[in-house]
């Protein structure tokens, strides 16, 4: 694949060392499996302007052509990745969010509860994936197929899209 991707654990335990950031590298894994290169990975508390400030960091300027945050997509107050994923990005494909929910409901009924987003900032796409390394390598697993064909598009792929 050739694309540079960052995974962004959310975890107030984790980020406190309290607990081992296990979806984080599910997520790199499955993401290295594929061709991609992991550029960072940060594991930080469920602080909304410290999710904004990152997303922002690693999207802005070229650095990375795909994000995958892990946790706080729930309904728990301190869950807000989707909040600050919403106010940072420029265009939302609610498609992919969609394909995830969907196929983890065939799973648990809890997925209805999701609030997990995807979208564009600059040239970069951004995705909400779960905390749980179960739940964050299913949700993936939804979305890997399309995950070349909408970077290379957001890059200015204009080769017209196979049916």
């Amino acid at each position: 694949m050739g694309f540079r991707a960052v995974v962004i654990t959310v975890s107030d335990r984790g980020a406190r060392g309290e607990r081992e950031d296990g979806s984080g590298p599910e997520i790199a894994g499955i993401l290295l499996a594929t061709g991609m290169e992991i550029v960072g990975h940060q594991i930080i508390p469920d602080e909304k302007e410290l999710i904004r400030r990152f997303l922002i960091e690693w999207s802005d300027g070229g650095k990375t052509d795909l994000i995958l945050t892990t946790g706080g997509t729930g309904v728990s107050p301190r869950d807000v990745t989707p909040d600050a994923t919403r106010e940072v990005i420029e265009r939302e494909i609610p498609g992919m969010a969609e394909a995830m929910r969907h196929q983890s409901l065939t799973v648990t009924p809890h997925a209805m509860i999701s609030r997990a987003m995807a979208g564009i900032r600059g040239r970069t796409l951004i995705i909400n994936l779960p905390g749980s390394p179960k739940g964050a390598r299913e949700n993936l697993s939804v979305i890997l197929p399309a995950l070349v064909h909408a970077i290379e598009k957001i890059k200015g792929d204009e080769k017209e899209c196979a049916s």
